[in-house]
């Protein structure tokens, strides 16, 4: 069954969607009608393909999303979709829900994109290349989605990340205590110092897209 689900995640071009630039991305979940993500987990571990390629349809776009807003290029952040999905393939057989489904997967995906990084670091360090961008993509990007992605760029990289992964991921403040190793209160206070500061960056640009608009 893993190899026919392995070649379902490779061969699969449906994360290949460009980013959605909204300032927030609905999560896939349950529907009145449809399993949970943790059931059709656990569904997996026991051998269902089909909860796999469930899971893959509802988390595909959200996890390139949030590979695409933290990396310059496409193809990393493709690469790392795809690695995101064989890590829980792999690990399916070991998966116990002690947190929800989608806290577990970004925790994954948040594992490979440091690795990604540490990677990148390492070539500009020892072989004289250009260090891949950490920060949100700034390519071809309409006027209204540069100016937010320069201004994230210059936020501090733990407020940026708690904004990012509140307003795109929509994660829970619990989640992002949980994945950032940080109290819920201090995800708050971040959050809401980010927001301002955000705002402070964003204004003089609203004003200059006023004038030219």
């Amino acid at each position: 069954m893993q190899d026919s689900l392995l070649a379902f995640v490779l061969g699969s071009e449906a994360h290949r969607i460009p980013m959605n630039d909204s300032p927030a991305i609905p999560q896939p979940n349950a529907t009145s009608s449809g399993p949970s993500d943790e059931q059709l987990m656990l569904a997996f571990s026991q051998g269902s393909g089909d909860a796999f390629s469930e899971l893959f349809s509802r988390y595909k776009q959200p996890l390139f999303g949030f590979f695409r807003r933290r990396l310059s290029d496409v193809s990393p952040a493709e690469e790392l979709t795809q690695e995101t999905f064989l890590v829980l393939l792999r690990s399916g057989s070991r998966y116990q829900p002690r947190a929800l489904f989608r806290t577990y997967l970004y925790a994954i995906a948040f594992n490979l994109l440091r690795a990604h990084r540490r990677k990148a670091v390492f070539r500009a360090t020892f072989f004289g290349a250009r260090r891949a961008a950490q920060d949100p993509a700034a390519h071809d990007s309409p006027d209204v989605s540069l100016a937010i992605r320069e201004a994230l760029a210059k936020l501090a990289s733990t407020e940026r990340e708690i904004l990012l992964l509140r307003e795109f991921e929509q994660l829970s403040y619990s989640e992002i205590a949980n994945l950032l190793r940080m109290p819920v209160n201090t995800v708050r206070s971040r959050l809401f110092r980010a927001r301002l500061a955000l705002r402070e960056l964003l204004l003089p640009q609203e004003k200059e897209l006023g004038k030219n608009s």
